[in-house]
């Protein structure tokens, strides 16, 4: 199933209900950040300097170290509409018990032990510092390790920022960001699969994940407002 064709009424009440009290924490912490005339990217570039891109912000990355998550924000692709993006991750010692990557079969050195890290999705956000839309990366994107969809969608129920650095409804956002988007994201992992699987087969003696060629795997416009709606009318029609 692609991500644009999730089927709301398929997932289940507590699914549903999860994916509501999500969505609930998402609009809360818009809403305590617009009081202050403040934004989720705001957040993110508070006394930061200049803005720069390919940076990372915060500098040293968003890290939990009791869930091993990570997360930061920055800008490159120029794409229409969109000021930046926020990358999440999730380090080894947080993924289930005997998660491991595929075979680096390539010449490029990957991130090993506790730094084998696993890129979950990306979150697009406007200039207004309001999310537009979902991607996935190839592996070369973020430097990581490159673990099977498989094992990569399990990962999403262990990603968790819970503490107040740099920002506690930053923090609280981005974590129910993954929740409430989690069926689209679900897809958007597989297909990411799909796609680099397909690239590899007809380039034939190239490093699929080290191709320039080849940067977003997946992607998928989206809106808080109207998941929130589409789950809602789930709800209403399960009773």
């Amino acid at each position: 199933m692609k991500a644009t064709e999730i089927d709301f009424a398929t997932l289940g009440h507590s699914r549903l209900e999860a994916m509501r009290a999500a969505g609930r924490e998402i609009l809360e912490c818009q809403r305590v950040l617009e009081r202050g005339g403040l934004n989720i990217v705001g957040e993110m570039l508070r006394g930061q300097g200049d803005f720069v891109e390919f940076e990372h912000y915060p500098n040293d990355d968003v890290f939990d170290a009791d869930s091993h998550s990570q997360y930061y924000y920055h800008a490159h692709r120029g794409e229409e509409g969109e000021h930046g993006h926020f990358h999440t991750f999730l380090r080894a010692s947080g993924m289930p018990p005997g998660t491991r990557p595929v075979a680096n079969t390539g010449a490029e050195s990957w991130p090993s032990g506790d730094e084998s890290l696993s890129h979950l999705v990306a979150i697009s956000m406007d200039a207004y510092g309001y999310p537009i839309g979902l991607f996935t990366v190839n592996r070369w994107v973020t430097g990581d390790a490159w673990y099977v969809a498989q094992d990569v969608i399990p990962m999403l129920d262990h990603f968790e920022i819970d503490h107040a650095n740099p920002s506690w409804p930053a923090n609280r956002w981005i974590s129910a960001m993954l929740q409430l988007f989690r069926p689209q994201i679900e897809a958007l992992i597989l297909e990411r699969d799909e796609i680099v699987v397909a690239w590899a087969d007809r380039h034939p003696g190239v490093d699929v994940f080290e191709d320039r060629e080849l940067e977003i795997a997946s992607h998928i416009a989206i809106s808080v407002e109207q998941q929130i709606a589409a789950i809602d009318a789930a709800l209403k029609q399960g009773g």
